[in-house]
Order: C-alpha cells, then sequence, then structure tokens
C-alpha cells in the first residue's frame, strides 16, 4: 500500500514536501494561527487568557481563528506545492458526506455520555436551555458550533488532509495513521498537568485520529471527518457542559448540564480531562476503528496511484 494517493489523484506537476519538513510546518502554522488571533484580535478588544475560560465569546472568537492556520495550509498546498483543496480531500459530494459525518459524530459521543451515565458516572448539575428557550440563550451555542466547525476542520486540514496524504503517497497507508495520530496526541499534551486521565487522554486521542483517520480513508473524503471532530466537540462541550481535552466552556448547556457523580472514579469519567479520558471512550474508539478496517477502510483500491513528482522541499 505505498505510493497511495488519498484524495485526488497526482500529476507530475504537484510537490511534496518532506515528512520532517512538513511536521514541522505543522506546528509552524498552528502556532502562527494562534498568535495572530490572540495578539491580532483576542488582545485589542480587551479580551485575556482568563477570559476564555469564563466567557463564551473570546472562545468563539479563537476556535475561529484557527481559520488563519487553515489559510496558510491552503497557500502552502496552493503556492509551493501547485495542488489545489481537492487533494486534500475537498472533493465532491460535500454537503452529504457533512450531514452525516455529524449525524455520526453526534452518534458516537451520545454513545460515550449514555454509557458513562448507566455505569453511575454522571449526575444532573442543571436543565439544557432546551427547557426555557430564548434566542439570547441560544446565541453562544450558535456561535460556540460554528467556532468547532472551523477549529475542527483545521485540524483535520492539518492532520488528516495535509500530513497523512504526505506520509502515505511515501511510505503508505498504515505509517500515515501512525505518525498523524501520534502527532495530532502530542499536539493536546499541555493541555492540563501531568496525571493518570492525561495519560489515558492522549492514548484516547491517538485512538480517536486512528479512528478518525481510516473514516476519511474509507469515505475518500475530509468532510466527514470534518463533521464529525466539530459534532464531537460541540455535543461534548456545548451539550452536556463537559471538559472537551480538559478544557470547560463557560455557557448553558444545550442538553443537560453534567458533571461526574460523587465518588465515581476517574477512569469512567475522566475527572479533570472529561470523558475524553475514559475507559468507555477507548472501547468506543477501538470499537469503531475495528469496524472501519473490517469494512475494508486500508484498501489500497480507496487511495490512487502515485506518479513522478517533482523535487520535495
Amino acid at each position: 500500500m505505498n505510493g497511495i494517493e488519498l484524495y485526488a489523484p497526482r500529476t507530475s506537476r504537484h510537490r511534496r514536501t518532506w515528512t520532517a519538513v512538513a511536521i514541522v510546518l505543522l506546528v509552524v502554522f498552528f502556532m502562527l494561527g494562534q498568535l495572530t488571533t490572540i495578539f491580532g484580535v483576542l488582545k485589542p478588544l480587551g479580551f485575556r487568557q482568563a477570559d476564555l475560560e469564563t466567557q463564551w465569546l473570546p472562545l468563539s472568537i479563537l476556535l475561529a481563528g484557527f481559520g488563519f492556520t487553515a489559510l496558510l495550509v491552503f497557500a502552502w498546498v496552493w503556492l509551493f506545492e501547485r495542488r489545489s483543496p481537492v487533494t486534500l480531500g475537498f472533493n465532491a459530494r460535500g454537503l452529504m458526506r457533512y450531514g452525516r459525518g455529524l449525524v455520526v459524530g453526534f452518534a458516537f459521543l451520545g454513545v460515550v455520555i449514555g454509557a458513562i451515565w448507566a455505569l453511575g458516572g454522571y449526575r444532573v448539575e442543571g436543565a439544557g436551555v432546551w427547557t426555557a428557550p430564548s434566542p439570547i440563550l441560544f446565541l453562544p451555542i450558535l456561535c460556540l458550533f460554528a467556532g468547532f466547525m472551523i477549529q475542527g476542520a483545521t485540524e483535520e486540514i492539518l492532520l488528516r488532509g495535509w500530513l497523512m496524504q504526505l506520509v502515505a503517497s511515501r511510505h503508505g497507508l498504515v505509517v500515515a495513521i501512525v505518525i498523524n495520530s501520534i502527532v495530532f496526541s502530542l499536539l493536546h499534551g499541555g493541555n492540563i498537568n501531568m496525571s493518570n486521565e492525561l495519560i489515558l487522554g492522549l492514548v484516547n486521542i491517538v485512538l480517536f485520529a486512528v479512528m478518525i483517520s481510516l473514516y476519511a480513508i474509507k469515505e475518500g473524503s475530509l468532510w466527514g471527518v470534518c463533521a464529525w471532530h466539530a459534532a464531537w466537540n460541540t455535543l461534548l462541550g456545548v451539550g452536556f457542559g463537559l471538559e472537551v481535552s480538559g478544557g470547560k466552556i463557560a455557557v448553558a448547556s444545550l442538553v443537560v448540564d453534567l458533571a461526574p457523580a460523587a465518588g465515581a472514579p476517574w477512569w469512567l469519567t475522566g475527572a479533570t480531562f472529561g470523558p475524553e479520558a475514559s475507559v468507555v471512550t477507548t472501547v468506543v474508539l477501538l470499537a469503531g476503528s475495528v469496524y472501519l478496517v473490517a469494512t475494508g477502510a486500508l484498501s489500497s483500491g480507496k487511495g490512487y496511484a502515485t506518479v513522478a513528482a517533482k523535487p520535495a522541499a
């Protein structure tokens, strides 16, 4: 399965960035996007770092600011690699694939939350905004959902759209999945202090990346995983008021406000990292990955054979 182009055929005009350079650039693009948002938007508006944990508006702006990183990736791919967004996975049937990805993402997270609840891991802290609907209550939820759409899509563009397909074109699908999953997990390594839940959380983030990589490979597109990522984060933090990779969102929950039940073990609820550090999440992600492999996600027939490319950077 070496020499696989995941989303579109490669032509002799296209260039490939070296794998090591791509990983460095990925971090640089990510940091530049964050710094641009913080110092170019949030600081001039008077927001501080602490405001991200107590106010929904600066967090929405920060999430939307991930779009700067996406623009940097698109610029590199267009200007240096001489490729279009189609080669990153933004190909045909976008609306259908995005809608299906939202449904699947919501369903997977719903299964995780439901299982933890059934095992006694949660208690209800408050009702969701649906019990007393008001436009002013739904505004933050809609803004955060839009922000998570941009943030989730940007991370997928970086990892599954760009890095994974570059590595797959040189070293095959398995190596591409492993590398992008490890890099994705390491990007979350500083979210909370070193703890048992951080370790399990990072393991689960690797599993999440593996499963969502398999989904992108099987579908031959990035639309679905962009939606899945957005649905997962939104329902987790905005739907149930739980931590998203260690971060708490200051907004009234859409569905119901949950919190760890008294005496519930950390490995069930994920403690300060949230459900992404739960063994329930481990089981669900493993099951999803096994299903995708069993249904042919790794079949080389889903990709395109490589052709000669110009020297890489």
